[in-house]
């Protein structure tokens, strides 16, 4: 561990303190070329919040630099969006259609008046639960013609490089070094990594290179043994049902009822003590369609769910 911390600290990648770690909740567009500003705003983001008179922001508010030609992160969580706009950038606070168009210079110190301004107005958790909703500060009253934004890419060739998925979100540690071999790795936050530069698929066992891959209709958690919550194993049964799936459609394969892969409503199955329950459509803690499905009978009674018109 020290020598880990060592190394961190060697490449710049330690807060100077834990409150500072905290505040520096910043999600960038993992598709950001050289030339849109967002590695730039993204470096001055975290450093004024790293300042001493930084707001004192709640652990899980954020902000999300999303400068690219199109915006891709706006299905993602955030409080503060900075994306590109007519002439420079736009700052808006979530769930605002109004806010500042400002130069991209501007940006971090707008972002830094709205977020003092969300403490002012009382804010506690995240933007959107300021209720009812306070009329923005002079200077974020500006309609903004909203660009379309952009689906998140499935895995494959980009502009930035190679998108590779990872099963269930996972990968093993041995997995990420050989990624490193290939290229700088990106983030995102879509269960995939970004291999800058990187034209063809890898040639990984265990990642998801194509977007016609079936593992990405399936979502599942960690499922026992790993969670002790769990009443059985998921991935396994998720990996075996992946190709059943049709394109477009969805299954959630939850250990309990507590949905934590997915918290929205799908074609879900629960394990439980006595077999694996069956919602048509809804959460892990849904009111089950079937019950107590076998692992033999699970798929004759998805097959006419995944048909039915």
């Amino acid at each position: 561990h020290a020598a880990l911390l060592q190394g961190l600290d060697a490449l710049g990648l330690l807060d100077s303190s834990a409150d500072s770690e905290s505040r520096r909740n910043i999600l960038v567009s993992p598709l950001w070329q050289p030339e849109d500003g967002t590695q730039r705003i993204a470096a001055a983001l975290a450093q004024a919040l790293a300042a001493p008179d930084a707001p004192a922001l709640p652990g899980k508010f954020g902000f999300a630099v999303d400068c690219g030609a199109q915006a891709v992160l706006r299905a993602d969580s955030a409080d503060i969006r900075i994306e590109r706009g007519p002439g420079g950038v736009t700052v808006r606070a979530e769930g605002y259609a109004t806010g500042a168009c400002v130069s991209a210079e501007e940006a971090v110190p707008a972002a830094m008046a709205l977020a003092h301004w969300f403490l002012a107005q009382g804010g506690k958790t995240r933007m959107a639960a300021l209720t009812p909703q306070p009329a923005l500060p002079q200077g974020f009253q500006t309609t903004l013609d909203f660009s379309p934004a952009a689906a998140p890419p499935p895995p494959g060739l980009t502009p930035a490089g190679w998108l590779v998925g990872a099963e269930f979100g996972q990968l093993q540690a041995d997995t990420l070094a050989a990624l490193a071999t290939l290229g700088a790795l990106r983030l995102t936050p879509w269960r995939m990594l970004l291999v800058e530069g990187l034209q063809h698929a890898p040639e990984i066992p265990g990642l998801v290179t194509e977007a016609l891959d079936a593992r990405l209709r399936v979502v599942a958690c960690t499922g026992a043994p790993g969670c002790l919550q769990a009443a059985a194993a998921t991935r396994p049964l998720a990996r075996a049902l992946a190709p059943s799936v049709p394109a477009g459609q969805l299954l959630h394969v939850s250990g309990c009822s507590k949905g934590c892969a997915h918290p929205r409503a799908a074609l879900t199955l629960v394990a439980t003590p006595a077999g694996f329950n069956l919602i048509h459509h809804g959460t892990a803690a849904s009111a089950p369609d079937l019950l107590a499905l076998s692992l033999e009978t699970i798929a004759s009674h998805l097959l006419p769910t995944f048909h039915a018109p």
